[in-house]
């Protein structure tokens, strides 16, 4: 079905056109496409959008058309975790609109939802009457209506569209995309790999097909793209190459996005790119609620973790209101509960590293349709890691437009940390306090060892 909606985004007679038109690259399996359309009148980096693509658009009487399709869709957020979600051509985040300063742009929104909506074009200037506010600025997009908006694009950066329409629902749903638009007068510095991602959460009960969105901050699902770790695409680079990677935030929290290997320059927010002497160096960046960020850096080679730091942002979802485990003794607890609950596993007295384990193990089966706390494997072991997580692999011997996850990083000799002891009383290293002491020793305070006993009753 996606393949045909594209398709029919070309419309019939196109072939008249061939010249103008800039056509959708090869799909991969999943119909999505491996590299966006380009507008080879102009030298840009195309866009990549991870675990995305680029929606393709055709040239009449000057103007680019677009097409964009509201509607309930199906979307993974990773393997065992569907949803019935709403998206744009079929997706959540819809696709990409990739233009250039100075285009006349002409965009179709047919609405395929049960509700009416609207669309805004987050953070561009054009005439109040596309600004897409419904009830304000324009009527509501009734089910099977088609507007059209139509504007000069009188800038370049990097910007959002989502609905003004019902907000709180159609959002929490998944109707968000990006809209990037080019400098006419090309890039003050080459970006040889240019990358983009929405920020999202959302609240997937276990068990049920359908995100709530009356669940806005609580422990659910944080995306990069509407995808969760390890589902969520590798950002691959050449070493040596400029990469940018433009941010835009739709969830309902702000996140810090923290950056490994590097010191990268933030060069554009909400109103485009800056002036290259507001750039300014940094590790984390903290993307508000509706905000865009654009952090560029030369890439040096290694794995290097990009992720929010915000540390379950990282996880996926858990229970809440529970009892405190850390430091418990649970010795002979698991077996009286299990009288009660079979299948119950006494875990966390310390710490959560082992639910990785037991999941791998299939010794924990967790709820229908959701997603493990933590996942993820690389060269070493469990990475325990969820959500907003990901990988950047800068190699030396990369192609310039090659995207292919190229594997595990091969370190060179020496470069690796390595195990100098077994013995936990190793070395003779400076401490202050006094020694800790083992967590079963009876002379600790009552409360602590029979705390998971009073929380029981």
């Amino acid at each position: 079905m996606k393949l045909r909606r594209r398709d029919l985004l070309l419309g019939a007679g196109a072939a008249a056109l061939l010249p103008a038109i800039a056509r959708p690259e090869p799909v991969d399996g999943t119909g999505i496409a491996v590299a966006p359309p380009r507008d080879r009148r102009h030298g840009y980096r195309p866009v990549r959008t991870l675990n995305g693509w680029t929606l393709p658009w055709r040239l009449k009487d000057g103007v680019k058309e677009f097409h964009l399709v509201a509607e309930e869709i199906e979307h993974e957020f990773a393997p065992g975790s569907r949803a019935v979600c709403w998206g744009y051509n079929g997706t959540t985040p819809g696709p990409t609109i990739e233009a250039v300063e100075g285009d006349r742009v002409r965009i179709f929104v047919t609405n395929r939802l049960p509700e009416h909506t609207t669309i805004h074009w987050h953070g561009l200037l054009l005439p109040s009457g596309m600004d897409g506010v419904g009830g304000l600025t324009q009527p509501h997009i009734r089910p099977g209506e088609t507007y059209v908006y139509e504007f000069t694009l009188r800038q370049h950066g990097t910007h959002m569209y989502h609905p003004h329409a019902d907000e709180m629902v159609q959002m929490a749903m998944g109707m968000m995309g990006l809209f990037v638009i080019h400098p006419r007068a090309g890039e003050p510095r080459r970006i040889d790999r240019d990358y983009a991602l929405l920020l999202h959460n959302w609240a997937l009960h276990p068990g049920t097909a359908r995100p709530d969105p009356s669940v806005m901050q609580d422990f659910d699902l944080w995306t990069f793209n509407s995808k969760v770790f390890p589902a969520i695409d590798s950002l691959v680079a050449r070493s040596g190459e400029r990469v940018r990677v433009r941010i835009g935030n739709l969830s309902m929290w702000n996140h810090p996005i923290h950056m490994h290997g590097v010191q990268f320059e933030v060069t554009g927010g909400d109103g485009g790119r800056w002036p290259s002497g507001q750039w300014r160096r940094e590790v984390t960046e903290i993307v508000g609620v509706g905000q865009m960020r654009d952090l560029e850096f030369v890439a040096v080679p290694g794995d290097w973790a990009f992720h929010c730091h915000m540390a379950h942002h990282v996880m996926g979802p858990m229970g809440h209101e529970i009892p405190n485990t850390l430091g418990v003794d649970q010795r002979g607890v698991e077996e009286r509960i299990r009288r009660h609950l079979p299948g119950y596993m006494a875990m966390g007295e310390g710490g959560m590293a082992e639910h990785q384990e037991h999941v791998d193990m299939g010794h924990m089966r967790g709820p229908d349709n959701t997603v493990a706390m933590m996942a993820g494997k690389g060269p070493f072991g469990n990475l325990e890691m969820g959500g907003m997580f990901t990988v950047i692999k800068v190699r030396d011997d990369l192609a310039r437009d090659d995207f292919r996850d190229p594997g595990w990083y091969r370190h060179p000799e020496g470069t690796v940390a390595w195990r100098v002891s077994a013995d936990p009383d190793f070395g003779q290293p400076e401490r202050r306090g006094a020694a800790p002491r083992d967590r079963h020793d009876p002379a600790l305070p009552r409360a602590s060892r029979e705390q998971h006993r009073d929380h029981k009753h």
